[in-house]
């Protein structure tokens, strides 16, 4: 699949309830679709919903980066690339499931009056906290000292640009005062936000800022024992809580 100029890694997962509103898998700042593991496929298989799931720019198997990423590379995923994507798969009216930077593409793109029938975020960012800056130099620390580079370089062909084409622009200066807090009201359709309680690289102010800000109805669950990767660290809670979403969503 080619998007936005840039040959894509992905997989589709087929419906199995004739009509269902297709699920669009968009990956954390470090991820790829391999790195969902066989998430897509089991609230695919709740919810009879295709699915599908694919690798942005930079990462996975898709094109390698060759470019450093600027302040609004975002917004360029979610009004860009996105569509593109869409149309390729002919898909319309999706719910949307993203997790971390995929969260966020989500609500852009959502926001921006592309037709969703929903979106589903998990550990979201609408704007900069001290802990996510804190964590992501930690885990720039880590890549040059244990073995997250090899454990990365199992999911990305190219594991140096995906790992410094998301580190170094969470790391300028330029995207400190980064937020997409006004493009909330404008988010009109049905939103699940999930986030863990331990989670290193945001707070609850984040699920506060969406539930408060939001243009629609909006449902937020703060998971204990849960960190960054809710469909990892607390998977069963998460499919349920999202195949529910999904079926009342989509009946």
């Amino acid at each position: 699949m080619v998007a936005a100029g840039r040959r894509l890694e992905y997989r589709w997962i087929a419906p199995t309830r004739p009509g269902a509103s297709p699920l669009v898998f968009l990956h954390e700042g470090l991820g790829s679709a391999a790195l969902w593991r066989d998430f897509p496929e089991r609230l695919a298989a709740r919810t009879g919903a295709g699915a599908l799931v694919y690798s942005r720019y930079g990462f996975g198997a898709s094109d390698p980066l060759r470019e450093p990423r600027a302040p609004d590379y975002l917004e360029r995923e979610a009004l860009d690339a996105l569509p593109e994507v869409l149309t390729q798969r002919g898909i319309e009216d999706p719910v949307l499931v993203g997790h971390s930077d995929g969260a966020t593409i989500a609500l852009i793109h959502a926001a921006r009056g592309h037709p969703v029938r929903g979106v589903v975020l998990e550990a979201p960012h609408v704007f900069v906290e001290d802990v996510t800056i804190a964590s992501i130099a930690a885990a720039r620390e880590a890549y040059a000292t244990t073995d997250l580079r090899p454990r990365l370089a199992r999911y990305h062909d190219d594991v140096e640009g995906a790992f410094r084409g998301w580190n170094d622009i969470w790391l300028d200066p330029r995207f400190r005062d980064w937020s997409i807090e006004p493009y909330l009201a404008a988010i009109t359709c049905p939103t699940l936000v999930i986030q863990g309680a331990d989670d290193e690289y945001g707070t609850p102010a984040q699920l506060d800022a969406i539930a408060a800000q939001l243009g629609g109805a909006v449902e937020t669950l703060l998971l204990p024992d849960c960190k960054h990767s809710p469909h990892r660290d607390q998977p069963e809670a998460t499919l349920a809580a999202m195949a529910r979403f999904v079926e009342i969503i989509t009946t």
